[in-house]
């Protein structure tokens, strides 16, 4: 495994290495769910394509300087996962290689980045699609492997493959969790330990709201209410928001009905100083019986 910092060495070393070309983004403070993303791109790669893995802390997607200043840099360790998951690649480049002092050039999002995360963290999507804007320029993969904890990014890197027109297929992976379903992430690590096992309940909460779903609950508001109760039964949690939206369009929906994209619950919240993301799908409702007249039987309905 080789890792550069050079932006000109890199798209060399792309240029001619052998395809497919998979890559996965990272801001580094590696954990075992990036190491999960590795793998699967591993996988998808096989032993003759090329897996590539960025580690970059992007300062641009950090509305609070704090929150950028607390981010843990493990580089060391960090490459050491990249190995052991199967990459043949790290891009580690410095702030001044992919911000040069006078850069005056951003992209924006302007449909799916003005709520959730976009709406509590401004600017925050312009950092995510410029940088990945830049790599993907420095990069050229033919895939690309993101986590669906970032659901919101997750939906948001697909527009930009889309409206920017990359020859870039975007894979999206399962969220990874911990024993006690808690979704990884860099900023469990900042949780205290009395934080750290209530934190459980963010996931229990989810749970139970989609099997309020599947038992046949399709008003949305009942749905986030219960949702909201649950997770303010957590000790130090301050809930940012939690919404049932279109998973595609990310659009507020009122009712769960028969026939529509999948809904999804997303949820951001404090325990303490520390902010958690998490989502899951909710299934549409199963579709009315045929009338007694009608003598063809119905298909087996698939569940989210």
């Amino acid at each position: 495994m080789r890792t550069l910092e050079d932006i000109s060495l890199m798209q060399q070393a792309c240029s001619s290495a052998p395809k497919p070309l998979i890559f996965v983004p990272t801001m580094g403070a590696l954990h075992q769910g990036h190491a999960s993303l590795i793998s699967h791109a591993r996988k998808r790669a096989g032993e003759n394509g090329t897996v590539v893995v960025s580690i970059f802390l992007n300062p641009k997607q950090f509305h609070v300087a704090k929150d950028f200043d607390l981010y843990p840099r493990t580089l060391q360790a960090d490459q050491v996962l990249c190995k052991k998951s199967g990459a043949d690649v790290v891009f580690s480049p410095c702030v001044k290689e992919i911000y040069p002092l006078d850069s005056s050039i951003k992209v924006v999002e302007g449909e799916l980045s003005g709520n959730l995360c976009g709406a509590s963290r401004p600017g925050h999507f312009s950092g995510v699609v410029t940088i990945l804007t830049k790599l993907f320029n420095i990069i050229a993969p033919t895939h690309a492997v993101f986590g669906e904890k970032d659901w919101q990014q997750l939906i948001i890197i697909r527009r930009l493959v889309r409206d920017l027109h990359f020859p870039i297929e975007v894979i999206s992976h399962p969220t990874v969790r911990e024993e006690d379903g808690l979704a990884m992430s860099s900023r469990n690590k900042r949780l205290s330990k009395t934080e750290r096992k209530v934190a459980c309940k963010i996931y229990e909460t989810l749970r139970e709201v989609r099997a309020r779903a599947l038992n046949g609950e399709s008003d949305t508001s009942v749905l986030l209410d219960f949702a909201r109760k649950g997770l303010m039964t957590i000790p130090e949690a301050t809930i940012d928001y939690v919404e049932i939206l279109d998973e595609q369009r990310l659009q507020p929906l009122k009712k769960l009905a028969p026939g529509t994209t999948v809904a999804r619950l997303l949820v951001a919240l404090n325990i303490g100083e520390t902010r958690l993301i998490d989502n899951i799908a909710l299934p549409p409702q199963p579709s009315p019986p045929p009338p007694h007249d009608q003598h063809e039987t119905s298909g087996l309905r698939n569940e989210y």
